[in-house]
């Protein structure tokens, strides 16, 4: 009987360990099949791989640059860039149009004339196994008539490397002494996508969704809004969409903040990025907005424009001023994701781009750069030190000026930096002590500008500082006095340049872009200008100190109302209480604008039907942030003088006129607006 048992178990033994054997051997099968499909990250060339030697190949009209990861294909000798190859991708680029119409420079310049930069020559720079940089090159002729040509000289850089899934241009543009006066508005590297592939765009962490396509802004699928930009989709192709309002502001961003945009087609789970790793060669400060993607599918990295400044941004290059400059290098970056994540490949792409642009930052300024006018960071230079803020109405004491904007820009007044557009600036943030280092600064002479959150107005360091390459330079400590004339009595808002804080209306529900539904985006949504003439169909803005919310009760925007056709100037009113009145003293309203456009706005102190007003901005700005759906466009500041024999015990009024109304877009966006009392 023991021997039965024994021998049962014995085979129940073998037959465990068979059945074991069997369950490892497929279990092992099985996951080598499944990981032969799964890179070890879920990006299949958001990565390095192991290069291989580029290929440069030269035809009549086209040459072919192909690292095995893209092949990339540039017309001969135009320079406009007409096919990029990607995974299964034959073109990346809109196949169906013209060659000057894929990827090219373009731009716009006196009486608006529009040049697509085409060269006449290509020289191979660099040709190695690892990295071919190709320049293409036209020279502008002053004895010859060039038509619509811009007077520039221009060389156009194509840069791929090995191992690299994307492609890195920059420009070299310049200006001879001779060469005739010329304005140049707008300088960009424009992208125009496969139509039939992509159709999702992501330029924030929120603002991604399915766009409408462009024959979806046709007259027969949607309607023109107040202006050709905004339309309303009321037929669109993807169903879903119908109801939504399209425009290309409403995707724009701050140069501080818009390093990396772009599309994903869904149908290859591929991304193509627009990757900025430096502001330096951008116009307008951290602050200046531009556009990134839209529509097209399109996707523009924007050098120069005039949006949101007007032609207050300095664009006029005279005869007999010499001007070069480095637009670049920007990196397009191609990726894909595997399909086991098929429900989250968009964010594994969009994580990835943004991986990728550490990368590019960290690596920043780039090494591999063949021409001379981009100096590498041996080259270059560096400014750090610290900077307080000293104002005893607030503190006794020196305030260290916390997560303030510091920068070099061209030599000029306090604020000039604002609309400065020829030269390089650098920009970064103090730390919560106020120190600051400016890193990988070019060679030229500069002025150090600055502004603190939480303060008004501009500072500047009266010194110009001369950058040489590999010198550093240490500035100190630094002490800005912000304007001020007397101690606060009442304020509205927060000195931080935008019209953010203020009151945001809900959308007109008939005009909604879902793309602007985080709360951060909501400034952006079309008509909100709109809006105030149905909050105040009876009469104007009343705020009155103490009692109103400036969140709630100040409109964003001071706009002209509408009644029935026709609109008319708005007069807002400030109340306020005054428990004693220095009558020989000399009070002070600070007032700062975020924005103006075409705009004037007049005070007068209790008495609005003054004839004359006791200050006006006369006719100010260009910048056209209410229709472009910006919460800012240039900052102003006005510190007017209030002599204290106009004023009285108890209640006063401040009325505040913007006077101008032709069409519902003249308008002012305050930042902030303070009170002051006699100097102590």
């Amino acid at each position: 009987m023991m021997e039965k048992v024994m021998q049962i178990n014995q085979i129940h033994s073998r037959h465990h360990v068979f059945w074991v054997f069997i369950i490892v051997h497929f279990s092992l099968l099985l996951f080598s099949a499944f990981c032969a499909d799964i890179p070890p990250r879920k990006i299949l060339n958001g990565e390095k791989k192991k290069s291989r030697k580029i290929e440069l190949h030269r035809e009549d009209n086209r040459v072919f640059i192909d690292n095995g990861l893209v092949e990339v294909t540039i017309e001969n000798p135009s320079g406009h860039l007409s096919g990029i190859k990607y995974k299964g991708m034959l073109n990346v680029l809109e196949t169906r149009n013209n060659n000057n119409n894929k990827g090219y420079w373009d731009i716009v310049w006196d009486n608006e004339a529009y040049d697509k930069l085409a060269t006449q020559h290509l020289k191979i720079i660099t040709e190695t196994d690892e990295l071919v940089e190709l320049s293409f090159t036209k020279m502008w002729d002053v004895t010859k008539d060039h038509g619509n040509l811009v007077p520039l000289n221009v060389d156009k850089r194509y840069i791929v490397r090995g191992g690299v899934p994307g492609l890195y241009m920059y420009g070299i543009l310049e200006r001879q002494e001779d060469f005739p006066d010329a304005h140049m508005y707008q300088i960009r590297i424009a992208f125009k996508l496969n139509e039939d592939k992509f159709h999702f765009m992501a330029i924030s962490d929120t603002k991604q969704r399915i766009m409408p396509s462009q024959e979806d802004r046709d007259e027969s699928r949607c309607q023109v809004l107040a202006f050709k930009e905004a339309v309303l989709l009321t037929n669109p192709t993807n169903p879903q969409l119908k109801g939504e309002v399209d425009d290309k502001y409403q995707y724009s961003g701050e140069n501080k903040d818009n390093k990396v945009h772009g599309w994903i087609s869904d149908d290859d789970a591929v991304g193509f990025w627009v990757i900025t790793p430096s502001n330096e060669f951008r116009t307008g400060g951290p602050h200046k907005q531009d556009l990134t993607s839209h529509v097209g599918p399109t996707a523009l990295s924007m050098f120069v424009s005039t949006h949101y400044t007007g032609t207050e941004m300095d664009v006029l290059y005279k005869k007999g001023e010499t001007w070069k400059k480095v637009l670049g290098p920007v990196f397009m970056y191609l990726n894909s994701a595997s399909w086991d994540e098929a429900r989250h490949y968009r964010k594994a792409l969009w994580n990835d781009a943004n991986r990728q642009l550490r990368e590019e930052i960290q690596s920043w300024p780039y090494n591999f750069t063949a021409s001379e006018d981009f100096p590498h960071a041996q080259q270059r230079g560096e400014v750090n030190g610290q900077l307080l803020v000293r104002d005893q109405s607030l503190d006794k004491q020196l305030m260290q000026a916390k997560s303030a904007f510091v920068g070099l820009a061209e030599p000029g007044y306090a604020g000039s930096w604002q609309t400065e557009g020829k030269g390089y600036q650098f920009w970064t943030q103090t730390d919560n002590t106020g120190r600051f280092t400016i890193k990988n600064v070019r060679p030229g002479e500069y002025n150090f500008y600055a502004w603190v959150y939480g303060f008004i107005g501009n500072y500047k360091l009266n010194l110009k500082i001369t950058i040489q390459p590999g010198n550093k330079i240490n500035l100190g400590t630094l002490i800005y006095d912000p304007p001020r004339n007397g101690p606060t009595l009442w304020e509205i808002g927060i000195p931080d340049r935008t019209a953010a804080e203020f009151f945001i209306p809900e959308p007109n529900p008939t005009f909604v872009n879902s793309i602007l539904n985080h709360d951060a985006d909501k400034f952006r949504q079309y008509g909100l200008w709109d809006r105030y003439s149905d909050i105040y169909r009876d009469g104007d803005l009343v705020f009155t100190v103490g009692v109103s919310n400036y969140s709630k009760d100040w409109f964003f925007a001071h706009v002209p109302r509408r009644i029935g056709n026709e609109t008319r100037a708005t007069t807002w009113q400030i109340k306020y209480e005054l428990q004693e009145v220095n009558k020989a003293g000399n009070y002070t309203l600070q007032l700062a604008l975020a924005a103006a456009s075409y705009a004037e706005v007049q005070v007068r102190i209790n008495n609005p039907d003054a004839n004359l007003p006791h200050f006006t901005t006369e006719r100010i700005g260009y910048d056209n942030a209410v229709p472009r759906h910006g919460s800012h466009g240039l900052y102003r500041l006005y510190s007017i003088n209030v002599p204290g024999n106009g004023l009285q015990r108890g209640n006063n009024t401040i009325f505040l006129t913007q006077t101008r109304c032709h069409d519902p877009f003249e308008a002012v966006m305050y930042d902030y607006i303070r009170f002051e009392g006699p100097a102590v």
